[in-house]
């Protein structure tokens, strides 16, 4: 697990001068919370060409996994950032082709296989998270390749004969010739959810290379992008065939799945551990990684004082269970203000899922023990455990039964309704519906009511702000994947496309970046075997009812899990990975939020329209729940402050 950055000059067109050796290694600097352990750096002026490398060292930490790394032909280069699992196959194959290997790097495994076959036939192989950048020295193309879910990041910048790029936006601002300049369509999207969809970032003319996507960029300027693995695609045929697997072959076939899944993240030269919230996903993982190793591993977890919020105590009864080595941390308001200033440095431009806080503090905490540690993320999209998902088509039902007229009664209703009141009212629901903080979604939930459609509904319930061109001046919002209506017609299920809406938007732009930051941001590496692509490719096609039945979600899961774990430990409703935001904001972040929500500031700035914020502040203040949409506005904020030279 590393960083990489680095530029390539493409065309022959004049353009500014190349990046210096002094600017290659601020670029690769800037990235040395991914990699603390070494650096490299690799500069041809006659070629046009640099790489750099920060190199988190988890296997062969010898000298002979070093980087930037030449092939032994003498061909290539590759910097690269990730963990390859299926490096030992393709070594095998490697034996008969003449090819010496230095070392036992996954790296030089890989380097020495595109060498040999091409990174086409290669990238097939490929069992893991990457995202690398190789370099022909005969032909001059550049490739760039990220991998298949998005685990790990990569941007990139073409402009004026240059050609940037970097695991995160910080080395591109290292670059003297280049300027940073905010993206308002970005900043609007952002606004709709909390997090930048990709290909977009903050930045104008900077995107984010999309998961499974592989850039080439020749010599003669021309650059393409094009996938060499399509999840939506893979979903679209999944479901015009749907599989007719018994249950029983079904269950062995996933078990032995994601038993090798997490077998094969296992592989490390230094200690690790696992993320246990107590939930089906990270239990699983937890439970498989035992089995795997027969014997202790070392769990860790947060908790809250505040009720609603707090998993611990459940993650506490399925360590002491697993027989694991088990450490937990509880969560305080004073962890959230030492946290807030991190956050816009970590995330390198606006990112505002709540749990981010949490997330950081927990990874902080495991880093402190290990290494590598190992999380139960992707469950979810993959076997519709999200509690929206119910709700979403429970409302969607009601709502065509409900003239027009009613919808919009209830839905002005539901707004005007006190959160804590819809708390209450929450709890009483069935238990396929019942949420924790049942107030505060209800609300963000109600204008869904109003949508013509079950994906505009399910669009508003996801939406922070609903018309993010009332927040932003002059933001112009991109209309991506949510609003794709052909998929209306080649994934007709309702609740299949909100799991292929969130796999290819959610997952890797929210999720996965999470993860990401708030790893590396400690130089720790966290690994995701449930989103192994061969699972998620065994996830599509199996038959819905192996994902809900009876109104129990991920239930292919729990039945691999209860193999394990007696379910009495497990079957409760859904918590999620939240924190008390609402109440923070009211409390000890109170003065922070009003400083960065100041009418005078917002006017001055020219990029937010201060009436709507200031309402919904006061509103909150007032006892309204408005947290989600204002954290996006913050997050916004403090991001501005740690980025003063960006213009706007």
């Amino acid at each position: 697990m590393c960083g990489i950055a680095g530029f390539v000059r493409i065309g022959r067109t004049a353009g500014p001068p190349l990046p210096s050796p002094e600017s290659l290694d601020r670029m690769i600097d800037t990235l040395a919370h991914r990699g603390p352990d070494a650096r490299g750096v690799w500069y041809d002026e006659v070629r046009g060409v640099g790489f750099g490398h920060r190199r988190l060292s988890i296997r062969d930490l010898s000298p002979a996994g070093a980087q930037p790394m030449m092939s032994s032909c003498g061909r290539f280069v590759i910097i690269y950032n990730g963990e390859i699992y299926s490096h030992d196959e393709i070594a095998a194959d490697l034996a008969g082709t003449g090819r010496t290997l230095r070392g036992h790097s996954d790296t030089e495994i890989m380097l020495e296989a595109f060498a040999e076959w091409g990174v086409e036939r290669v990238l097939p192989r490929l069992i893991g998270m990457f995202a690398f950048a190789l370099f022909d020295k005969e032909t001059g193309e550049l490739v760039l390749a990220r991998d298949r879910l998005g685990i790990k990041p990569l941007y990139w910048s073409a402009a004026n004969g240059l050609l940037l790029f970097g695991s995160e936006l910080k080395p591109l601002r290292a670059v003297p010739s280049w300027t940073p300049v905010v993206d308002r369509s970005a900043m609007a999207s952002f606004m709709r959810h909390n997090y930048i969809p990709a290909p977009l970032t903050i930045y104008k003319g900077v995107q984010k290379l999309e998961p499974g996507t592989l850039l080439r960029a020749r010599r003669d300027g021309s650059v393409t992008v094009e996938p060499f693995w399509n999840l939506r695609t893979i979903a679209e045929k999944a479901v015009a065939s749907p599989s007719n697997i018994a249950d029983g072959d079904a269950l062995d076939r996933l078990d032995k799945l994601l038993l090798d899944a997490v077998r094969r993240r296992l592989v490390a030269d230094v200690p690790i551990g696992a993320l246990l919230s107590g939930g089906i996903d990270s239990s699983l993982v937890t439970a498989l990684m035992t089995e795997t190793t027969g014997g202790k591993i070392n769990t860790f977890s947060i908790g809250f004082s505040e009720k609603g919020y707090d998993e611990a105590p459940y993650a506490r009864e399925i360590a002491r269970y697993l027989g694991t080595q088990h450490t937990e941390l509880y969560a305080k308001a004073e962890h959230a203000l030492g946290m807030v200033e991190k956050l816009p440095h970590w995330y390198d431009e606006p990112f505002a899922d709540s749990s981010q806080l949490p997330t950081a503090l927990v990874c902080e905490l495991t880093r402190q023990h290990v290494k590598v540690v190992l999380s139960g993320d992707g469950g979810d999209e993959l076997f519709a455990g999200y509690s929206r998902y119910p709700l979403a088509l429970d409302l969607w039902r009601k709502q065509q039964l409900a003239p027009s007229p009613l919808r919009t009664i209830a839905a002005h209703g539901l707004l005007a309704m006190p959160a804590a009141i819809l708390d209450k009212l929450g709890q009483i629901l069935p238990s396929r519906l019942r949420q924790d903080r049942f107030g505060s979604k209800a609300k963000r939930y109600a204008t869904a009511l109003l949508s013509q459609d079950p994906d505009g509904l399910y669009r508003q319930m996801l939406s922070h702000w609903h018309a993010p061109e009332t927040v932003v001046i002059g933001g112009d919002e991109m209309k991506g994947t949510l609003w794709d209506k052909h998929l209306q017609r080649t994934v007709p299920d309702f609740l299949d496309r909100m799991m292929l809406f969130d796999t290819l938007t959610y997952l890797p732009d929210d999720i996965l970046t999470k993860v990401d930051r708030a790893s590396m941001a400690v130089a720790l590496e966290a690994r995701v075997p449930l989103l192994d692509h061969r699972v998620v490719e065994f996830a599509w096609r199996l038959p819905q009812h192996m994902k809900v039945r009876d109104g129990v979600s991920k239930w292919a899961l729990r039945q691999v899990l209860y193999r394990r774990v007696p379910r009495e430990l497990l079957d409760r409703p859904k918590m999620g990975f939240g924190v008390p935001l609402a109440a923070w904001l009211r409390g000890p972040l109170r003065d922070w939020t009003e400083n960065l929500l100041s009418e005078a500031r917002l006017k001055q700035q020219g990029l937010f329209h201060p009436e709507p914020i200031r309402e919904r502040w006061q509103a909150h203040l007032s006892g309204a729940d408005w947290a989600y949409p204002l954290w996006n506005v913050l997050m916004a904020q403090s991001w501005l402050d740690a980025n003063p030279e960006v213009v706007l």
